[in-house]
C-alpha cells in the first residue's frame, strides 16, 4: 500500500508544477441569451487545460512519468508525446476575454457583457467566463450601390439567393459568407478577375433601436482606362482564348518552354493545342474528353474545378496544374484568356508481391499476393490489373480440436476504361460526369475440410459522378457460376445441410445479376468537419432468364429452370449502409454506423446464394461475436452446435445493425476506442426445424444481440492495424430471462472475444 501511494503521488498531475502556480484544471462557460453555444465560445478561449481521455489527465500523466534532470530514453520519449502541465495565466485568460467580446460583436451583440472568475483549490485553478449576450443589433433595411452598373442585371435578379434579409441579426460572418458568394456567382458568369474584395458593407448604427441600415457596395474594376462614356471601369468578362495542354509536363523541366517552340512536338486537336517532347504516349482525346475548359466559352470556374477533378482520377496523372494568362486581346468586348493545363504524369507500369497473416474467426493463415498494373495500357488511360493469390489457413475441429488446412487459390484480372462504351458519343457526358466502364474476370479455387468448390466471375459496369462527392455504379451483366467438387468435398457436410436452404448454394449453379449502386461521402480530406458516408445497393437475379425460359418452355427440371444446364438462382436483394462521423476536435471523435439489408428469393429459388446471404460478428460488426456466430434471430442449433459444420448456417435473409464508437488519440501512433455494437440477423420465412429464426416484427427487438468493448489501433498513415477486445452484454441465443450481462447471468470465457483487423471496422 505504501508503494502504490509512494507511486501515486509521484505522478500527481502538480508533479512538475512551478511553486505558487497553478494548474489551469478547467474552462467553463456560462451564457445568458439564445443562439450563442458554448462550443462557439470555446474557440475563442486562448488558454486550454491539459487534454483528457476518460476524464483522466493521460498526456500529463505521461509527462510526469518522465525524469525532467535525465535525457535519455524514456524520459525524452515520454516528455515527447506527454504534455506538460498548463499553469493559469492571467494575460491569457485578459486576451481571452477580449477574443470572445469581439467575436460577440462579429455576431451583433453589440451590448454583450463578458467576465471571468477565477476560483482557486489547491493546486488548482478553474476559469469561469460569464456572458450576458443582451439583444442583437438587425438589419432594417437594405440597399445596393453600383460603381460597375454592369454588374446589375447579375446581381439584383439573384437577391433571392441572398443570405441577406431584412430582420437578420447583424452578423459580419454572414456579410462575409456573401461576399463569397457573390464571387462565385459572378467568376460562374466570365468575370475571372472579379473578387470579394470589390465588395464592401456600410452600416448606419441605431442604438436606441438596437438597428443597422445597410449598404453593399460594389467598386469598379481597378485596371485599364475608364468607359468613354459612362466614365467607370467596367470589370472584365473573359473568354477562353488558346488551350495548351502539357501531356509530360515533368519531362519539359529542362526544356523552359511555355508556349508552343521548336522543341517541343505540337498536335491540334479538337481547338486545343498539345505540347510534348517526343513520343506522344497518350492519345488527346482522352484529356479533351475530361477537360472542361473550351475555347470560346465563357470563363466558368465550376469548369476549372471540374476539370481538375476529371483530369486527377486518369489513372497516368499524378498531379494536375491550371494556369490562365491574360493575353490582354479584346474579342466583342470581352477579353481572351488563354489556358495551360500541366500533367505531371506517374510510372505506368508496377509490379507487387505481398505475404500478409489472416485471421478469420480466430483460425490463424498466411495470404500471399503477386500482382501487376498498367495505368495506360493501350494510350488511352486504361487502367489494368491482375493479381494472383494463394492462402492456407488452420482451421480447428470444433469436435476433436484438431487442425486441418484450407487452401485457396485464385486469380482476377480487371481493365478500366475512362469512358463509356455507348453507340453515341457521349463527350459532353464525359467532362460532366466522369465516366468508366470496367471489366472484370476471376477465379477461385476453394479446398476445405467440409467442401471444396470453384467460383468463376465475369462482371460489365459503368461508373459516373454526379457531384464531388456522389458516385453511381451499375452492373448491367455479372455471372457467377459456382461449381461443387464433391467427390472432394465432406459427405457428412453436404448431408448436414441438404434439407436446409443452404443446401442450394451447395450445388452447381448459376447466379445472374444485374444491380445498381451509389455512394456518398462528403468528407473534406485535411478538414476537421463532421462528415457523413451513405452506400446503398440493389440488385436483382435471374429475372430476365426465367422470363426467357417461361416463355420458351412451360416446364423445368426439377421445379427449376437451368441456365447453362445448372440452376440458376432469383432474387431481389437490397441494403443500406448510413455512416455519421462527430470530430469533437483532432484528438476525439464518434463514429455511428447503421446498416440494414435484406434478400428475396422467388420464382427459381427458394433461398439466397450462400454468398449473398447475411451474416453477422466478427472484426467489422458486432466484435463480441466472432465471424458467422450469431443468429439468426435467436436460434440455437442444439443438433450441431459442437459440430465443425454449425457454422455455415449462422446466415439469414435480413440484417439489422448499429455501431457506436469513440476514438481518441493516446500517443504516438495509437489511438484506443470505446465501442457499442448492437443488431442481428434473420431468415424471412419459416423453415423446419429453426425455431426462432423467422424474423418477427412482434419478436425481433427481443433478439438484438448487444456487445461493448474496448480497441486500441496503431496508425502507420498507410495503413491502420486494430485490435478489439468484445464483451457480449446480451446474448440471444440465451432463454430470454438469461440474455443481460450481469443482471441475470455471470461472466463466462465465451462473452469475451478478440477481434484482429486492418482499417477502421466502419
Amino acid at each position: 500500500m505504501t508503494g502504490l501511494l509512494a507511486a501515486l503521488t509521484a505522478c500527481s498531475p502538480a508533479k512538475y508544477l512551478p511553486q505558487d502556480n497553478h494548474l489551469l484544471s478547467k474552462n467553463r462557460v456560462e451564457i445568458t441569451g439564445r443562439n450563442i453555444t458554448e462550443d462557439q465560445v470555446n474557440g475563442y478561449v486562448v488558454q486550454k487545460p491539459n487534454k483528457k481521455i476518460l476524464g483522466m489527465r493521460f498526456h500529463l500523466f505521461l509527462y510526469n512519468l518522465s525524469n525532467l534532470e535525465k535525457t535519455k530514453w524514456p524520459h525524452n520519449w515520454l516528455r515527447r508525446i506527454g504534455e506538460e502541465p498548463v499553469v493559469y495565466n492571467p494575460v491569457l485568460t485578459a486576451s481571452s476575454l477580449s477574443q470572445i467580446k469581439q467575436f460577440l460583436q462579429n455576431k451583433g451583440y453589440y451590448n454583450a457583457a463578458v467576465k471571468d472568475t477565477v476560483y482557486f483549490q489547491g493546486n488548482n485553478a478553474r476559469v469561469q467566463y460569464s456572458i450576458t449576450t443582451g439583444d442583437p443589433y438587425r438589419v432594417q433595411s437594405i440597399e445596393y450601390f453600383f460603381e460597375d452598373t454592369g454588374l446589375v442585371s447579375l446581381i439584383l435578379p439573384d437577391t433571392i439567393n441572398s443570405l441577406l434579409g431584412k430582420g437578420m441579426k447583424f452578423d459580419k460572418d454572414v456579410l462575409q459568407n456573401e461576399r463569397i458568394r457573390i464571387e462565385s456567382l459572378l467568376k460562374e458568369q466570365g468575370y475571372y478577375r472579379f473578387s470579394k474584395e470589390y465588395i464592401y458593407f456600410q452600416a448606419n448604427t441605431f442604438p436606441e433601436e438596437k438597428s443597422v441600415d445597410l449598404v453593399m457596395g460594389f467598386k469598379e474594376y481597378v485596371e485599364g482606362s475608364p468607359d468613354p462614356r459612362s466614365k467607370v471601369k467596367h470589370h472584365p468578362k473573359y473568354m477562353i482564348g488558346k488551350v495548351y495542354v502539357f501531356p509530360d509536363y515533368a519531362a519539359l523541366s529542362g526544356t523552359g518552354a511555355i508556349y508552343p517552340s521548336s522543341v517541343l512536338d505540337t498536335v491540334f486537336y479538337r481547338d486545343q493545342y498539345f505540347l510534348y517532347p517526343g513520343k506522344f504516349t497518350m492519345r488527346p482525346a482522352v484529356i479533351t474528353n475530361f477537360n472542361n475548359i473550351v475555347p470560346g466559352q465563357f470563363y466558368k470556374q465550376s469548369n476549372v474545378n471540374r476539370t481538375y477533378r476529371n483530369l486527377s482520377e486518369l489513372g497516368p496523372i499524378r498531379y494536375t496544374n491550371i494556369v490562365f494568362t491574360d493575353d490582354s486581346v479584346t474579342l466583342d468586348r470581352n477579353r481572351l484568356l488563354d489556358c495551360r493545363i500541366e500533367l505531371t504524369r506517374k510510372k505506368v507500369q508496377s509490379y507487387q508481391a505481398e505475404v500478409a497473416g489472416t485471421n478469420s474467426s480466430g483460425d490463424l493463415g498466411i495470404r500471399g499476393n503477386i500482382s501487376y498494373q498498367n495505368l495506360n495500357l493501350f494510350r488511352g488511360a486504361e487502367t489494368f490489373n491482375i493479381r494472383f493469390t494463394g492462402a492456407i489457413e488452420a482451421l480447428k475441429n470444433r469436435t476433436d480440436k484438431k487442425y486441418t488446412s484450407m487452401r485457396e487459390i485464385g486469380a482476377e484480372t480487371s481493365i478500366v476504361f475512362p469512358k463509356f462504351f455507348a453507340p453515341l458519343r457521349l463527350s459532353k457526358f464525359a467532362r460532366k460526369y466522369s465516366p468508366k466502364t470496367a471489366l472484370s474476370a476471376s477465379f477461385n479455387y476453394q479446398s476445405r475440410p467440409d467442401y471444396t468448390r470453384s467460383i468463376a466471375n465475369a462482371s460489365f459496369s459503368y461508373q459516373w459522378k454526379t457531384s464531388e462527392y456522389l458516385t453511381h455504379t451499375f452492373w448491367p451483366v455479372e455471372l457467377n457460376y459456382v461449381q461443387i467438387y464433391e467427390d472432394r468435398s465432406s459427405a457428412e457436410f453436404l448431408d448436414s445441410i441438404k434439407t436446409t436452404p443452404l443446401g442450394y448454394s451447395f450445388e452447381d449453379h448459376m447466379v445472374n445479376v444485374a444491380r445498381y449502386g451509389f455512394e456518398l461521402n462528403n468528407q473534406h480530406i485535411g478538414k476537421s468537419k463532421d462528415f457523413i458516408f451513405l452506400r446503398s445497393n440493389l440488385e436483382s437475379a435471374g429475372n430476365l432468364v426465367y422470363l426467357v425460359n417461361s416463355i420458351v418452355s412451360s416446364d423445368s427440371a426439377s421445379d427449376q429452370y437451368l441456365l447453362f444446364n445448372v440452376p440458376y438462382f432469383q432474387y431481389l436483394r437490397g441494403d443500406v449502409d448510413f455512416r455519421y462521423y462527430n470530430i469533437i476536435d483532432k484528438q476525439n471523435k464518434f463514429a455511428y454506423r447503421f446498416y440494414a439489408g435484406m434478400g428475396f428469393p422467388y420464382g427459381n429459388s427458394t433461398s439466397l446464394p450462400y454468398e449473398k446471404k447475411f451474416f453477422a460478428g466478427g472484426p467489422n460488426s458486432l466484435r463480441a461475436w466472432t465471424t458467422r456466430d450469431l443468429g439468426p434471430g435467436s436460434y440455437v442449433d442444439t443438433t450441431t452446435s459442437t459440430s465443425e459444420f454449425a457454422y455455415p448456417n449462422k446466415n439469414g435473409d435480413i440484417k439489422i445493425e448499429a455501431n457506436v464508437e469513440y476514438r481518441f488519440k493516446i500517443f504516438w501512433k495509437m489511438e484506443g476506442a470505446i465501442f457499442l455494437d448492437a443488431g442481428n440477423i434473420w431468415a424471412l420465412n419459416e423453415v423446419e426445424g429453426r425455431q426462432g429464426a423467422e424474423f418477427k416484427w412482434n419478436r425481433f427487438y427481443r433478439e438484438i444481440a448487444v456487445g461493448t468493448g474496448l480497441g486500441v489501433r496503431f496508425d502507420f498513415s498507410f495503413f491502420l492495424m486494430r485490435i478489439d477486445f468484445g464483451l457480449k452484454l446480451r446474448d440471444p441465443s440465451l432463454p430470454e430471462n438469461e440474455r443481460w450481462l450481469p443482471l441475470f447471468r455471470n461472466r463466462g470465457f465465451n462473452d469475451l472475444h478478440l477481434n484482429f483487423g486492418i482499417g477502421y471496422p466502419f
